[in-house]
């Protein structure tokens, strides 16, 4: 590979290297971005012409500390803040590793992008740019917001970082344990939007679920001992092993029971049922692990009547222990109506029915609607149809939940009685 194709592939592979060394040595965000950015520029001047060096990540950060020193010699001013935190920095900072690479320091820029006092948008933001090494306007086009807005809230971050002196470094084996679960949180919520947008014409965004994976994996190398971590990147390869079948030829929303699991990653099936029992073993189990333990019997099932529902069901008894929450209860209650059948599901969705959080959260009401509709309620169901149909965020799922509506209700509908039809509002 050659020309910009090749600088582009080192700098993906290079940049989240480079960046951390970088805020690492000058403790500095904005200039270890600066700088980064001039050095692949300079580097798409200069590496189509001459060859991609030996040793890219080597040439990278030379650059970028050269263009560094003279920004600060420049600015006198900036520079005597800076002062105290290089002297700080070159005191702890690591030997580089001897084949001439760059030392692998973005554990501790996963912890500051992911620090509790940033707002949790904020904390995914900057996530996606500084690890995942996507642009302002990529992260926008992320967040549905216009890039001067996500411009806006990436500064404000990062003033925030600087404001409160938030430190660049790991935290310590004491501290770990509170602070690992908010940088798998971000990790997670990235592919939770990239696996289910929340709006917009698709209903998944193979792009962030890929960094979100590209993340968890290097999170898996930084911390081989946290069985979170390996529980994380299981549950989400064993998800996106699925991506090929869920949506049809049209783009529209194909659900488990439907699915070809003919068209289901094999490879990345057996990568995360690999990491399962690294998850659960060796203490008690956390949530992503149990998580990820539901996802394997789904993916290792030949189909829906073969799942192991039971187990299913037990695993959410754990999960509810451990991690309690109204979502867990509705997909419990899913796999109980698939163990004991719809009525079973429905008692427990009905009491679910006045949590405030599944008020507004479109996979309530059809879950309610599947499960009414096996049990030949259809008026009901129709009704419960409508309710999702309001609250559904993309086109994928809007679709498929008029042709559900209209399998139940016939073309015209069931509306509400004493209430207009929802469905008009969106």
């Amino acid at each position: 590979m050659e020309g910009r194709a090749s600088v582009e592939a080192v700098f993906r592979e290079e940049r989240g290297l480079l960046l951390a060394a970088l805020v690492r040595r000058f403790g500095d965000l904005d200039l270890a971005e600066e700088v980064t950015s001039e050095a692949i520029e300079a580097a798409l001047v200069h590496w189509p012409a001459e060859g991609v060096p030996p040793k890219p990540g080597a040439w990278l950060m030379t650059t970028a500390r050269r263009k560094a020193v003279d920004r600060l010699r420049r600015d006198q001013a900036y520079a005597a803040r800076l002062a105290v935190l290089q002297v700080e920095a070159d005191r702890a900072a690591p030997a580089p590793p001897a084949d001439g690479g760059l030392p692998d320091e973005r554990l501790q820029l996963f912890f500051t992008c992911a620090h509790p006092a940033l707002p949790a948008e904020d904390r995914m933001a900057l996530t996606l740019r500084c690890l995942a090494g996507l642009t302002t306007s990529e992260v926008a086009r992320a967040f549905l917001v216009p890039s001067t807005t996500m411009g806006k809230r990436i500064v404000r971050a990062k003033n925030r970082i600087r404001v409160a002196r938030i430190p660049f470094r790991v935290p310590d084996a004491a501290e770990l344990p509170g602070r690992l679960p908010g940088v798998l949180q971000v990790v997670y919520s990235i592919f939770t939007e990239g696996y289910a947008a929340s709006s917009g014409p698709d209903l998944q965004r193979l792009d962030l679920a890929e960094e979100a994976i590209r993340l968890a994996r290097i999170l898996r190398r930084l911390l081989p001992g946290e069985r979170e971590v390996a529980g994380l990147l299981a549950l989400m390869v064993l998800i996106h092993a699925r991506r090929e079948a869920r949506t049809g030829p049209d783009g529209d929303l194909v659900l488990l029971d439907d699915q070809d699991r003919g068209r289901w990653d094999r490879a990345l099936i057996a990568e995360g049922t690999s990491l399962v029992p690294v998850a659960l073993t060796g203490g008690p189990p956390g949530p992503y692990g149990v998580q990820a333990a539901i996802a394997a019997l789904h993916d290792e099932a030949a189909d829906v009547s073969r799942t192991d529902w039971p187990q299913i069901v037990g695993l959410y008894d754990v999960l509810r222990g451990l991690t309690p929450s109204p979502v867990v209860e509705l997909n419990r209650a899913v796999a109980v109506a698939m163990r004991d059948g719809p009525a079973a599901g429905l008692a427990l969705l009905d009491a679910l029915a006045e949590e405030p959080r599944l008020r507004e959260y479109s996979p309530f009401p059809a879950a309610r609607g599947d499960l009414l509709s096996r049990s030949g309620r259809l008026a009901e169901a129709a009704v419960a149809y409508q309710d999702a149909l309001a609250l559904a965020g993309t086109e994928p799922e809007r679709a498929h939940l008029r042709r559900r509506l209209t399998e139940v209700a016939g073309p015209v509908g069931i509306p509400r009685p004493g209430r207009p039809d929802r469905t008009s509002d969106r």
